[in-house]
């Protein structure tokens, strides 16, 4: 049997550049309020959400990635034909395929790069990071492009007292490229299958287009409702809370670092309450920056990460070089965390 060529990637990987993409339309709590029975303060006590921002016709889940990307690429100091591969990770781009990704590599300007989209919900830019380190460590690309984007608007049930208030539009980007030392540490990730349906889509899209209009839900006037993202809030947020906590200090552990050598907290920007609830049980020191991008921003799933990330950078609440714990965790219910140095 013949000997293959043993890769010729960098020894490891590190993220080079940051970019996020906020649509203009600035939602506050009192446009949601129009539907559901509820407050402005209980959106707040129970979420810690002020605003979000919703995508209008323009801003498509592509045309967000390319501004968000474009700042990435131009922060990490490289041209968009260098990139030798895009990862979008997404669960509101509505076309099956061709992947989202394809669009975007072509109008960046990338030099035929691989591209694909892979559907992890919240957890979606841990799985990209990992795929990205490990495409650049074997050596099939010398740097990659990361995306979370998410419409989540266009999947919001604005009558659902439990989720009405908590989604939100965005993009968010990292260029992934080499290092000669360690700046991105190894992934905690893993699935809880047996818990899928605490976070779903209401309806499948074969039952939607099909389906007898009796035995789908309909809104107050109504009209057969659109597949909106459903979620047991409840359930999720003790999942979160204590499990997911192990996973953060999992991460730390595999990175070989103390909550004490941590210099950010970037976890998944769901909810205020289980950021709170996580900074505790962490025993996570006061020096720590920790990201609440959610309260201007709302989930907007896998972009909430890189979209968080980047207004800590361009605000000064966190500098290059600094030591980042960063967790995802949602729908499947899927999970990834890890150590990074940021950008």
């Amino acid at each position: 049997m013949p000997k293959l060529k043993p890769s010729k990637g960098a020894p490891y990987a590190r993220i080079l550049g940051v970019g996020g993409y906020r649509p203009t339309r600035v939602v506050p709590n009192e446009v949601i309020l129009e539907k559901i029975d509820s407050s402005d303060e209980w959106i707040r006590s129970r979420s810690g959400i002020e605003t979000r921002h919703w995508a209008n016709d323009e801003e498509t889940v592509a045309a967000m990635s390319v501004e968000a990307s474009g700042k990435a690429i131009a922060d990490a100091g490289i041209s968009a034909e260098q990139i030798g591969g895009v990862i979008v990770s997404t669960v509101s781009h509505f076309k099956q395929t061709p992947a989202v990704a394809t669009e975007i590599a072509d109008k960046l300007g990338t030099n035929k790069a691989a591209a694909f989209d892979i559907s992890a919900g919240c957890a979606g830019f841990g799985y990209g990071l990992t795929l990205a380190k490990g495409m650049i460590v074997e050596g099939s690309a010398e740097y990659v492009l990361v995306i979370g984007v998410e419409r989540l608007s266009d999947l919001t049930d604005l009558e659902d007292r439990a989720t009405a208030f908590l989604f939100g539009d965005g993009a968010g980007a990292v260029v992934v490229g080499p290092s000669q030392e360690p700046h991105i540490g190894p992934t905690v990730w893993g699935s809880e299958g047996d818990k899928s349906e605490t976070i779903k889509q209401t309806v499948p899209w074969n039952e939607f287009r099909i389906g007898n209009v009796a035995e789908l839900p309909l809104d107050s006037e109504g009209n057969v409702k659109f597949p909106a993202i459903t979620q047991e809030g409840q359930a999720v947020f003790r999942w979160a809370v204590f499990e997911m906590a192990k996973v953060a200090q999992q991460a730390l552990d595999a990175a070989g670092i103390t909550p004490d050598e941590l210099d950010v907290f970037i976890p998944h920007q769901a909810n205020e309450r289980i950021i709170d609830s996580m900074v505790k049980t962490l025993k996570l020191p006061e020096h720590v920056t920790v990201a609440r991008d959610v309260r201007t921003t709302g989930n907007t799933s896998a972009a909430s990460i890189p979209l968080a990330m980047e207004r800590l950078l361009a605000t000064g609440e966190a500098k290059s070089g600094d030591t980042a714990l960063v967790i995802g965790f949602g729908a499947g219910l899927v999970y990834a965390a890890t150590v990074v140095t940021l950008p």
